[in-house]
């Protein structure tokens, strides 16, 4: 929190100084604000931004992309972050379809690939990894410790065409288990809520999804969860309203700050 609030304060001197000068006032708190003493890729040098910035994300980062928009916004007053979370695939459809968006951050490369084919974005830029592991109910009351358990239980899995989907597939297939899925969810988070609310007796999720819903259920590693590794990708969008609001939302998520946040929620440095 203590960064938090040298970053605020930051920015609320940035805005006193501009009130003393003649020039324009979001001209003038850039330089003071690029002046100050900060770290190679903290908030503190990134670019400035205001108004609505709107984001297409991933459903595996909304815990993490919650609270950075929160510090976020506290490090450019003005800015609002709008969040739509939800499965990559799905995201990108609507992306090229002309749905309004600033940003995207997307859990794998070959979905991100499928917006900057259609010319919604100029490049990407990896900024973290995941890994899965084994969701269970409380207590893992079928005592589940690795994939070849899952044969023989009630399991929820992603879609395939889902970026968790398509990693489950990697990892069942490195670990030679066949299974077939009680259900088949468009995001990770319907793929965890099954167990949540007992209707399955595991998933495969990410790492992160079970460290997040650790009062709900117990997370079980596996080792074939290193041979389907997803990277994430962010981009600032062709036709984003807020241009300006992007670039500022995509540096933000590679600083030093937003870094720290996103691997105490687990995930990896790319």
């Amino acid at each position: 929190m203590s960064s938090i609030r040298r970053r605020t304060a930051l920015a609320a001197a940035a805005l006193a100084l501009a009130a003393g000068l003649t020039a324009c006032g979001s001209d003038a708190a850039t330089p003071a604000a690029s002046s100050a003493p900060s770290a190679a890729g903290s908030a503190a040098a990134a670019p400035k931004a205001t108004g609505a910035v709107t984001v297409f994300a991933a459903a595996s980062l909304k815990e993490s992309f919650t609270a950075l928009g929160k510090t976020f916004e506290a490090a450019n007053p003005g800015a609002k972050v709008t969040f739509n979370f939800g499965g990559s695939s799905a995201l990108a459809q609507s992306i090229n379809s002309g749905a309004p968006a600033d940003v995207f951050a997307a859990a794998s490369p070959a979905t991100m690939k499928t917006v900057t084919d259609a010319k919604g974005a100029e490049s990407s830029k990896v900024f973290v990894r995941n890994t899965l592991a084994i969701a269970v109910p409380k207590g893992n009351p079928k005592h589940i410790t690795g994939l070849k358990d899952l044969a023989g239980v009630k399991v929820a899995l992603c879609a395939k065409e889902v970026p968790c989907g398509s990693a489950a597939v990697t990892a069942l297939a490195a670990g030679a288990v066949a299974l077939t899925p009680v259900t088949l969810e468009q995001d990770v988070k319907g793929a965890l809520t099954k167990v949540e609310l007992g209707e399955v007796d595991a998933s495969l999720v990410y790492k992160t999804d079970v460290q997040a819903d650790a009062a709900k259920i117990d997370g079980v590693d596996f080792p074939e969860a290193a041979k389907a590794v997803n990277d994430y990708p962010i981009a600032a969008l062709t036709k984003a309203p807020n241009a300006s609001g992007a670039a500022a939302f995509v540096a933000y998520i590679q600083s030093d700050e937003a870094k720290q946040l996103l691997t105490a929620a687990g995930f990896q440095a790319p």
